[in-house]
């Protein structure tokens, strides 16, 4: 059974005019039951958990402040949401989020959470929009149980995984590929095992072929057993901070293939969300729908 972390918490109130489309994680999961691709048995919800799997990932510092809420402005100011003791516990059941749904890919192959991706946040501060990353404490939290040797990040962000490539810098056992925009924030890159920056307007033929030529390859060289999966839509032609040329049916096709290939070579595939922004949410919705569809299509 395909399994979903979802959390009424996802959807965090913002200041009128925000940027950040909140309203797409109380969408999603009403599209998903409406149009019968889900049933309210796919769906679990996530709780605050321990700390132990944050502090693995994130500096003890770091995550007092956020606890405390005492960052100092400049460093608030960088992840982009006003600092409140709900934001905090919401990205903390985020993470949450992502380690059970992490367990639950290995039992059924592939387990998804609605949010998560929060790709920019570092081992000592969190910026756009992130704070603590997600995929980083529940790839840690594989390793240090010893439910898995080594991990491929596949981030398909069209923002690079910043933070992802510098907490994992030393660390031979998560390999990190991130694919994205090369004119697009960040716009100091960090050194990912892997990084593929694309020209703006890239379309869907280039930027399938550049996938298609790489990930195959990466899993015949790094032979991970658990594979984390970022399927940002923020690739699409029609996102306002994207600036590649990518078509929903792209977008899709880009998503079928990474699926098809952990479902073809047996390996656990976790997939969260990550960013969307274009000005019509419908387009958002559908295009983080279709990855639902697929995962349902694909694996069960």
């Amino acid at each position: 059974m395909l399994k979903i972390a979802y959390h009424p918490i996802y959807t965090h109130p913002l200041p009128e005019k925000h940027r950040f489309p909140m309203i797409k994680y109380e969408l999603l999961p009403k599209q998903l039951l409406h149009e019968g691709t889900c049933t309210v048995d796919n769906f679990f919800e996530p709780e605050i958990p321990d700390s132990k799997p944050i502090l693995a990932i994130h500096t003890e510092e770091y995550y007092k402040s956020l606890i405390e809420l005492s960052l100092i402005p400049k460093v608030a100011r960088k992840i982009g949401f006003p600092l409140s003791k709900e934001l905090v516990d919401r990205e903390i059941i985020i993470a949450d989020g992502t380690i059970k749904a992490s367990e639950y890919a290995l039992q059924y192959g592939i387990a998804m959470n609605i949010a998560g991706g929060t790709h920019h946040a570092y081992t000592d501060h969190g910026e756009a929009f992130c704070l603590f990353n997600d995929q980083a404490i529940g790839a840690r939290y594989l390793l240090e149980k010893e439910l898995v040797k080594k991990v491929l990040i596949v981030d398909l962000d069209v923002h690079q995984g910043n933070g992802t490539a510098e907490i994992f810098k030393n660390d031979p056992s998560v390999f990190t590929f991130s694919m994205h925009g090369a004119n697009n924030y960040p716009f100091k890159k960090e050194k990912s095992d892997l990084d593929i920056a694309l020209s703006d307007q890239t379309n869907d033929d280039s930027y399938l072929k550049a996938l298609k030529e790489t990930l195959p390859k990466l899993i015949r060289d790094q032979q991970p057993d658990f594979i984390y999966y970022l399927s940002g839509v923020d690739i699409l032609n029609t996102d306002k901070l994207g600036k590649l040329g990518c078509t929903l049916k792209g977008c899709e096709e880009r998503d079928r293939f990474v699926l098809q290939t952990c479902f073809d070579h047996n390996i656990p595939v976790m997939c969260a969300m990550g960013g969307g922004y274009s000005p019509d949410i419908k387009i958002i919705i559908e295009a983080h729908a279709n990855t639902f569809r697929l995962a349902q299509s694909i694996f069960f």
